[in-house]
Formats: C-alpha cells, sequence, structure tokens
C-alpha cells in the first residue's frame, strides 16, 4: 500500500481521534477508581503517538502552508511517547521506593511533576496545530468555516492554559482540568480540520 500525504493526514486524523478518546477515558477512570491501574491506557498510547510520529512526518515536509502545524503534531507525538514512557517505567518504582522511604519522595515527586511537565508541552503544541489548522479550514471558507473557528478558538485557549501549567505547576488553576480538558478538545476539532486541510495544502 502506497502512503501518500492524503493517506497519511487520513491516518493522522484517526489516531488523533484515538488519542483524544483514549485521554477522556483516562480521565473517566481515574474519576471513578484513582488508584486503578492504567498499564493499559498508557500501553496504547505509547503506539498511538508513536505511529503519529510517522504518519505526521510525510505531510511535514512536503506541506506548502502547513509546516508548522505538521510540525507541531510530530513534536507532539514524540513528546507523548516521552512521558508515557516515563509512566510506564518510572511511576511504579519510584513511588514504591518513596513509599518505603520518605527520603525518596521529593525524587517520586520530581519524577511525577516531570512527566506532567511534558503532557502539558505536548498538549500546547497539538493545540497550537489546532489553531493553525482552524484557521486553514476558516479560510477555505464554506460550511467548515465553523469547525475552523472553533478549532482555532479552543486551541488558542489550549494553548495559554498549558503554557501556564508548563511555566507555574499543574495546579496553577487548582481543580479546574483546563490544561488537559481544554488540550483534548483541541486535539479533537484538531482531527476534524486535518484531512481537509491537508486536501487544500497544495
Amino acid at each position: 500500500m502506497d502512503f501518500t500525504v492524503k493517506r497519511s493526514a487520513q491516518v493522522v486524523a484517526f489516531l488523533l481521534v484515538s488519542a483524544a478518546v483514549t485521554q477522556a477515558l483516562y480521565t473517566a477512570l481515574y474519576l471513578l477508581s484513582p488508584e486503578g491501574s492504567r498499564l493499559a491506557i498508557w500501553s496504547a498510547e505509547a503506539v498511538i503517538f508513536a505511529l503519529l510520529a510517522a504518519f505526521a512526518a510525510s505531510p511535514m515536509v512536503h506541506s506548502q502552508r502547513l509546516t508548522v502545524g505538521w510540525g507541531a503534531i510530530f513534536a507532539a507525538a514524540v513528546l507523548n511517547v516521552v512521558q508515557v514512557g516515563v509512566g510506564l517505567t518510572m511511576f511504579t518504582p519510584f513511588l514504591n521506593a518513596a513509599g518505603e522511604s520518605e527520603a525518596l519522595a521529593p525524587m517520586a515527586g520530581a519524577v511525577v511533576a516531570y512527566s506532567f511537565f511534558v503532557y502539558n508541552a505536548a498538549k500546547m503544541l497539538l493545540a497550537l496545530a489546532a489553531v493553525m489548522f482552524g484557521l486553514a479550514r476558516m479560510q477555505a471558507g464554506g460550511a467548515g468555516k465553523v469547525l475552523g473557528g472553533a478549532a482555532a478558538l479552543v486551541g488558542a485557549v489550549a494553548v495559554l492554559a498549558n503554557a501556564a501549567s508548563m511555566a507555574m505547576g499543574r495546579d496553577v488553576f487548582g481543580e479546574l482540568p483546563l490544561a488537559g480538558g481544554s488540550g483534548v478538545l483541541a486535539t479533537l476539532l484538531l482531527a476534524l480540520c486535518v484531512k481537509s486541510a491537508a486536501a487544500q495544502d497544495r
């Protein structure tokens, strides 16, 4: 099978929707069972984001007007693989060690904080991509103008919210999940814009 730019964009859109679904599922499971295992979801996300990096690379190098948007998707996918990898390989050992020795608690906290920093950086980049693709969809006019406007607006909010979380910590908005929630919504709207925007990027 030949993976043209158009077909790669379709795969990217599917993977973005899949990522948004897994992150919504993660949040739902956390609310239902905060102590439950997340390994299955993290493992699925690792595969999704690794594939996303691969399939976003082709449109990125062939794009004429949306290079920044595709580059943001590619970079976000790579960062998400790193973030999920930290969760899969480091959370349990460090948290177990912290439970046995109080002196190691700051180290465990630092690992968790680093993971969330990378998470917010990836969300910020996907939100930036939503802004870029949303603006491109708006410029194309037609029925997609409303979708493009929504993607650009939500993306802008998510960029600011996740940048604030990176700079001031994940508790900057208190109990309000503004950074993560707006990031997931921006990812979903980005997925809806990707295919059509890619077709217009000539």
